[in-house]
C-alpha cells in the first residue's frame, strides 16, 4: 500500500490531547513543528470565540505512513475527540527521502 501524508490542523488547546493519543500507539509517530501563524491553510472558523476574534491559533501535525494506518488515526481521533474542531487532509506521497 502506498504512503500518504496526513496533515492535521487543530486548535492549540487540543494539540496536546491529539499528540498524547498518537504517542500512545507506537506504530504512529507524528513529527511536526507547530504551524506558522502565516500558514496558508484556510480553515473555516466555527467556534464563537474564533468568529469574534477573526482567527484561531492552530497547531499542525503531519504524519507519513501507509494509507490504512493514516485512516486508522483519523478513525481514532473521530472516536476519541469528536468535537475537536480538527481540519485534516490526506495526500499521496510521490517520493520521500533524506538529503
Amino acid at each position: 500500500m502506498a504512503d500518504v501524508l496526513l496533515s492535521l490542523t487543530l486548535p492549540n488547546d487540543v494539540a496536546q490531547h491529539v499528540e498524547d493519543l498518537l504517542l500512545s500507539r507506537p506504530i504512529w509517530s507524528p513529527a511536526s513543528p507547530p504551524a506558522s501563524p502565516k500558514a496558508t491553510v484556510v480553515v473555516p472558523l466555527v467556534e464563537p470565540g474564533e468568529l469574534v476574534a477573526g482567527h484561531s491559533p492552530r497547531t499542525q501535525i503531519r504524519m507519513v505512513g501507509p494509507e490504512e494506518n493514516m485512516r486508522a488515526v483519523l478513525a481514532l481521533l473521530k472516536t476519541q475527540l469528536p468535537r475537536a474542531n480538527l481540519f485534516y487532509w490526506l495526500v499521496p506521497v510521490i517520493e520521500m527521502g533524506r538529503l
